[in-house]
Formats: C-alpha cells, structure tokens, sequence
C-alpha cells in the first residue's frame, strides 16, 4: 500500500506525460505498483482536482479499499456511544466491557477481533492515532526527582541462619544532567525515606529548588487536586534545606517520568549487577552500590559524547542552592489524635506539657535524643522541652502552659517554711512573726503552706504600712489565722482600722467633703 504523496505523484506525473520508468524511478515502486494505481484511479471516475479535496486517509481508501469488506448484514457498533462510556468521569468500562454489550444486542455481530480493530480504526479516524506528549523544559539545578526502585531483591544473606534477606533501593535524579544517587535499606519507612533524601542532597552538595518525590505515604500525606498536604518529617525537611517539596500529580506516573525511566534502568544496570554477588551486610552492600553508580554516571551516555557527571559539572551544579549549617536530623514521629485532659502527652515513659488550651485538639511530638517538640495539627511549633532519661520526675510540665488555679496549687505544693518566712520578711516584723506563728501553730508545718500563701498572695498589691498593720493587731489579738488576718485587714482598708497613719491636714489636700 503506498501512501497520499505518492499516490497523488504517480498520478500527477502520469498526466504529465512521464513514462513509467521515470514515474518508477521517482517514487521507488514497482511496474505493479504503478499501474495499480493508475487503473484504479481511472476506474474511480474522480479527476485529479477532485482527489486532491480529499482527505489523505479517503485518497488511500479510494485506491487500496480495506481487503476485508465489512459484512453488510450486521449493524456496524456504535462506536462513539461506546468511546464516551470509556472516557467518561470516574468510569470503569473499557473495551472488554463495550464488546460484551455489543454482542448481548448483536448476537450474530463481529466477534472480539473485528470490533476491537474498527474501534481502534474509528478512535484513530475521529480523535488521532498517537498519543499527544508535552515538551518539558528541563531547568538546571531547578529538580531533585525521588522514588523505589520498583523490584526488592534478595542481595543480603545472614551469616548465621542462611536467610536472605530482601533489600529496598532507594534512588534520586536530577532533571537536567539526570545524575544518578542509590543506596539500599531494610524497609521503606519514613526514617529510610528522610534518609536517602538526607544522603542524596548532601551527595550532589547542594540542594534543588523543588523536591518531587512519589506519592508515597511516607512523603505525602494527601495529594488531590484540591490539597496536599506533606507528612511532617518531609514538612520539616522542607523547612531545614529551604526547598519545596512538590509532588507530580496523584495517579499520573508521566509526571515524574524522569525518574521512572531511571528507575527501569536502575533495575537493569545496577539490581542485576548486584545480584552476581552475595553480601552480608547493608553497608557492604552500599559500598558496591557506590562504586557502581559512579560507574554509571561516569560513563558516556549513548549516542553522546559526554557523561551524567560531565552535565552535572557542566549545567546542575553551579545552579544548585548551598547546603545550610548542619545536619537535617530524622526524628521520631508521634501522632496524637486529642492532647489529654491533663495536657501532658506520652513518650518513652514520660509526660511532657503543652499549654492546657490544647486540650482535646490533635498535636504531633517529635522526639530527638536531646529534644522534645510538640506541633501543632498544622506542624506549627507549640513548645519545645529537654528530653528527660530519668526515673523520676515523670511529668515535665512548663509552669507557663498551666491553668491559673493549677500553678498557684503547684506553688503551694512545691514551698517550705523558709521560703514564707522569706516572703514575710519583705513586709516587716510584724508580718514576719504572724507567719512564724501560723506555722508553728500545725502539729506538722506542711499543714499551714495553704494560710501562708493565702495571706500572701492577697497582700502583693497592698501598701506594706497597711498590711504591718494588720499583722501587728493580729499578733496583739493572739488570733494567728488566716480569717482574723482578712477581717483586719478588710476593715482597715475601708477606713474603720484605728491605727493606721494618716495623711497630715494641709491647705492644698481638698479632703472627701470638697465635692459634697
């Protein structure tokens, strides 16, 4: 079958009075061949014009018409009805499915074959043959792509029990030198996952503007056309290395087929070079991950005259953002569903305090070797405690985060005699001895901590002249109680106490009958 041009040509040249050598020679066909289509033509009955306002597809149809002729007495499917039930909105009917309704209505219709090929024919006809691909404009040092290498092979074996033991390979690229980062763990939890990013980033001795891992749930919380939402150890590697982490679309694989491809060719070029030999530790066995993949990315690409390193030095790396101080540490992860009532939370044996409005709301605890911090359900920073590895005290509360009526109770729980002594010295003597008294009047001392700071706490904004005063006429009544001290010193203040120093007559003080 020869196609529109030369089909036309032949025509053309024929018309024009060429030989059939010439018109032969033109088009690199047989004596045959051209003839057929001359005779074809002629037997049509269009003229040249008429041809040419043709689409190609009718041109070729009118000259090399299908070898098998359809059957005239079976109804030709419905091919649009069944195209848009396929490509219709969260459907689930494929072809398989249209065939099968097809031939439930059409017994003696076109078997399985024949209505696959014509609704290809008409697909290809109606909406184009090739699938359309976008063009990607790689930009330099712009991003890291981040996935599994898809197969988990056995390349560890226990020395002691003969078990073998399968790897997970983690793996990274860059977009435009598409430079290549491997190394192999027991699992594919997030620590493994923070990781091998860790180790990637600090590999290429910089960072990328965007991070574009898989949907993966030890990366992605949530990802719809709506949201994203990031787990928070990746939210807070976002935070560390000040980059983005940016996700392709969910259920859409060609949004990172940079890495997918180098995913297939990882499990070709390094999986099956691993499995020529036998290891006995993760660390033996990601040393040869090492030397191989520098292998990879020294070699020169196919077809090219230049390595994975080579474009790496070339156009990723000057673009790439300088690594920040230190070292991005992985934490461990504790979700909390409602912070209790007492606003402690549990970790390791320990209870550490958030503020008490946090009650019943979600929260996330971090915990490092030194450090505890506690987020909020948005990973926003709440506090932050020192970790404690002692036995006692298991609560580690922050007088801050505690109710009112909770601290003051602490306070009291938490105080000697000495320390109200002290307080009561700042008043004077008389003060000084009333509490003295108080807590010498408990056969046991404790017992008189909640007078004491009850007569102190309601004191801190009295003038100190006024509250001597109340002690002393306590001390004179041999009443050293918590009630007495409050009666005296509620009617001194109203004005009834007898000897309270007052102020000296003077021309310019107005005195309370001025305005009557």
């Amino acid at each position: 079958m020869q196609n529109y041009n030369t089909i036309i040509g032949v025509i053309t040249m024929r018309q024009n009075g060429c030989s059939y050598s010439v018109i032969q020679a033109r088009y690199h066909i047989g004596s045959y061949a051209a003839q057929l289509i001359l005779n074809r033509f002629n037997d049509s009955g269009y003229s040249l014009e008429q041809l040419k306002e043709m689409t190609p597809c009718e041109v070729e149809q009118l000259i090399y018409p299908p070898a098998n002729i359809r059957r005239k007495d079976v109804p030709m499917p419905d091919f649009q009805y069944y195209y848009e039930r396929i490509h219709a909105k969260d459907s689930k009917v494929n072809i398989a499915y249209c065939w099968i309704d097809y031939k439930q209505q059409n017994p003696d219709g076109y078997e399985q074959s024949q209505f696959y090929e014509y609704y290809n024919k008409f697909v290809a006809e109606t909406y184009g043959k090739r699938e359309v691909k976008m063009a990607v404009e790689r930009v330099p040092g712009e991003k890291m792509y981040i996935d599994w290498v898809g197969d988990q092979p056995g390349l560890i074996v226990n020395t002691e029990t003969g078990e073998i033991i399968n790897v997970h390979i983690f793996a990274t690229t860059l977009g435009v030198s598409s430079k290549i980062y491997a190394e192999a763990f027991l699992n594919e939890k997030l620590q493994s996952f923070i990781a091998g990013t860790v180790h990637a980033i600090q590999s290429y001795g910089g960072i990328t503007k965007y991070l574009v891992p898989d949907n993966l749930k030890t990366a992605v919380k949530k990802h719809s056309r709506d949201e994203l939402i990031l787990q928070s150890a990746y939210s807070d590697l976002e935070d560390f290395y000040n980059t983005i982490v940016l996700p392709p679309p969910p259920r859409k694989p060609k949004g990172k087929a940079t890495v997918e491809g180098h995913v297939r060719f990882l499990e070709t070029h390094l999986v099956e070079k691993l499995k020529e030999k036998i290891f006995t530790s993760i660390d033996e066995l990601n040393a040869e991950i090492i030397k191989i993949v520098a292998a990879l990315n020294s070699r020169q690409l196919q077809n090219k005259s230049y390595s994975r390193n080579d474009t790496f030095e070339k156009y990723d790396k000057p673009c790439l953002r300088p690594l920040p101080g230190g070292y991005f540490t992985v934490c461990d992860y504790k979700p909390v569903l409602q912070v209790p009532d007492n606003y402690h939370i549990e970790y390791d044996g320990h209870y550490y305090s958030v503020l008490y409005s946090y009650c019943g709301k979600p929260a996330i605890l971090k915990a490092t070797p030194s450090e505890i911090r506690i987020c909020d359900q948005y990973n926003r920073l709440i506090c932050k405690h020192k970790r404690s590895y002692t036995s006692f005290p298991l609560y580690i509360t922050e007088d801050s985060h505690m109710r009112p009526e909770h601290l003051y109770y602490k306070e009291v729980n938490e105080k000697d005699g000495a320390y109200y002594r002290r307080w009561a010295s700042v008043f004077g003597p008389n003060m000084s001895e009333l509490i003295n008294r108080i807590l010498k009047a408990s056969k046991h001392e404790e017992q008189s901590y909640n007078s004491c700071a009850g007569i102190l706490h309601s004191v801190k904004d009295v003038p100190h002249g006024i509250v001597e005063e109340a002690a002393r006429q306590c001390l004179e009544m041999k009443s050293a109680r918590y009630k007495t001290f409050k009666q005296i010193l509620s009617r001194i203040q109203s004005g009834s106490g007898s000897n309270v120093d007052t102020l000296p007559a003077h021309e310019n003080i107005r005195g309370k009958g001025f305005y009557s």
